[in-house]
């Protein structure tokens, strides 16, 4: 089902070719047919394949904990149409500058005292000013010496950028792909997909580890969402980390009235995810909050080995911690730094 064919090319809609190698030679390893078929399996059978996909790699029960924090928040010239922190929408979202690097090396402190073994931080830039990288830089220094994993989103990076925060010592960069590419111009006006890949062969450049996934229930198809599989899979080497967001309706966005998601579907999601990328962790990321236990329990089975952990994710509410402790001693699932066993 993953036999290699010619590398990808996806058409737009001004005919342009995307390069989704992101600035490595490959050749595809998942079509998006394939990745389709995958998702058509019966229920039974998908997870079946994916817990013994997981199970090949990772400590079946153990969980990898992040924590994530909006360092800047609000204020950003992008047109997502999932964002609360648009200006383009009126969500209530105020815009803030960036945090100083006491104030978020507070907030490292306490998650690593809940347990968190990775700090995500997040600006609501569309491309960070080289004064913000270099402020950005000292924030990440001070987290790495507190023990932590450090994570950052911030925008569209430049090669100098990206090669700056690896020196800080960043460990990860999140840039997620959102959609599939034939999905993307109705979420997002205000760049296209290939700059999005761009950004992502800027960070594997500098050596710097991936963080990339996408939004799923946006009112995308289920072929889109093989897509969106398909281009992560296909990235040479796929992400390290693969955060599987369930779209948040945010009162004042433009998606806020999208249909919700069938849970079982966002399951199967986080089940190819795994197959397709056996060696990331595949991240139960924003919509947690609205998940169900049960649901929680089969996304761990299907192959989740990594949630956000607190009571925030950047604006939208999360799982607290007391919550995600009782669910996790149901489950018998423990916490464990990001390695594989």
């Amino acid at each position: 089902m993953n036999a290699s064919v010619s590398p990808i090319h996806i058409q737009r809609r001004d005919a342009t070719p995307v390069d989704t190698s992101c600035g490595h030679a490959h050749t595809e390893r998942w079509s998006v047919d394939a990745v389709e078929a995958l998702f058509d399996l019966p229920f039974n059978d998908l997870i079946l394949r994916a817990q013994t996909v997981h199970r090949e790699h990772f400590a079946p029960n153990q969980v990898e904990l992040a924590t994530l924090l909006s360092i800047k928040t609000g204020g950003c010239p992008e047109d997502c149409g999932y964002c609360p922190q648009s200006v383009h929408y009126d969500t209530g979202v105020d815009a803030t500058k960036l945090m100083d690097v006491a104030a978020v090396a507070a907030a490292a402190r306490t998650a690593k005292e809940h347990g968190a073994t990775r700090f995500c931080m997040g600006a609501a830039w569309r491309a960070p000013k080289d004064r913000d990288i270099e402020a950005v830089s000292a924030i990440v220094r001070e987290v790495k010496s507190l023990g932590l994993e450090a994570c950052c989103t911030l925008g569209m990076l430049t090669e100098p950028q990206a090669q700056s925060l690896k020196d800080a010592g960043l460990d990860y960069y999140n840039h997620n792909l959102d959609t599939a590419p034939e999905a993307y111009g109705r979420v997002i006006t205000t760049r296209d997909y290939q700059d999005r890949l761009n950004t992502l062969g800027h960070v594997r450049g500098a050596g710097i580890n991936v963080c990339s996934g996408g939004i799923v229930g946006m009112g995308e198809s289920r072929r889109e969402r093989a897509g969106l599989v398909a281009q992560l899979a296909n990235l040479d080497p796929y992400p390290e980390s693969v955060p599987i967001n369930e779209l948040v309706r945010v009162e004042g966005t433009p998606m806020a009235e999208e249909k919700p998601l069938d849970p079982l579907e966002f399951v199967r999601t986080i089940a190819v995810a795994r197959i397709t990328m056996p060696l990331a962790r595949v991240r139960l990321s924003a919509g947690r909050q609205q998940m169900s236990e049960a649901v929680q329990a089969l996304c761990f089975l299907a192959g989740a080995n990594s949630v956000f952990y607190g009571e925030k994710l950047l604006t939208t509410g999360n799982p607290d911690v007391e919550k995600d402790r009782a669910l996790f001693e149901k489950l018998g699932v423990t916490t464990a730094a990001s390695q594989h066993i």
